[in-house]
């Protein structure tokens, strides 16, 4: 792909977004998190882990721009050699710290989705993980490893937030129910991620699974979508990004 290079992100002193703000709504970017936790995943009964964490930044990002998408506050348009880039729409910017720091680093210039991905991806893993813990979504722990050593480790935090999440995702993909905008780019960037398999038996890896993963992939959400049509083609550029970074760019 011919793109024009582009200057690094540089962030703030701590270079992590979204610190000692009160917390509104859950972020598109919180929900895939929470939903990629694997409550008992980990190698002791009630400890968890988060799938896909060698690429997790990401689908991450991914959906830190879907959710700018969503909200009306970035834009695609055709870039340098055919590209596609994204823009901050002017004078939209978003009122959650994590969403506003991707949305001044677009305002400066219309970047490539390859170039923000990579840009933004790596600092948001921290707050994000620090949100879902203060909702209680998420608890962090300890437990001994081999008998001696206390081990950090991630456990489910009771809320019940997580089986509703993927209650919602699995009826779409399962159940063929028409989703709501946010659900579909949830579904999208999970499948987009290459982590859906890991959701089996809750989200079984049939066909039909993996076919209406693909629609929603491709933005064809349903005919109750089309008022988001706009939100539908940025989300659909940005999963495609998603799963060329998250497959192709780790193996070269």
């Amino acid at each position: 792909m011919n793109q024009q290079p582009d200057e690094p992100f540089v962030g703030g002193e701590t270079g992590t977004p979204g610190e000692a703000k009160r917390l509104g709504a859950p972020t598109l970017a919180e929900d895939l998190l929470l939903l990629l936790f694997q409550p008992d995943s980990g190698l002791q009964s009630g400890t968890g882990t988060i799938a896909g964490e060698n690429t997790l930044f990401y689908p991450l990002a991914g959906a830190v721009l879907a959710d700018l998408g969503l909200g009306d506050h970035v834009r695609t348009r055709s870039g340098w050699g055919g590209t596609t880039q994204v823009e901050a729409i002017e004078d939209r910017p978003p009122s959650d710290d994590i969403l506003r720091f991707a949305w001044d680093y677009l305002s400066e210039k219309p970047r490539g989705v390859q170039t923000v991905l990579a840009a933004i991806g790596p600092t948001l893993r921290g707050p994000l993980l620090d949100r879902l813990v203060e909702r209680g979504d998420i608890r962090r722990g300890s437990r001994k490893a081999l008998g001696l050593f206390d081990m950090a480790v991630l456990e489910d935090g009771g809320s019940g937030r997580r089986s509703r999440l993927l209650e919602d995702v699995r009826d779409v993909l399962v159940e063929g129910v028409e989703p709501q905008p946010r659900v579909a780019a949830l579904a999208a960037l999970l499948s987009g991620s290459g982590t859906l398999p890991q959701f089996d038996p809750e989200i079984p890896w049939t066909s039909p699974v993996i076919t209406r993963a693909k629609e929603l992939e491709r933005g064809n959400w349903g005919a109750g979508a089309a008022a988001e049509a706009v939100a539908r083609t940025v989300t659909a550029t940005i999963v495609n990004n998603v799963i060329i970074a998250a497959t192709v760019l780790p193996r070269t």
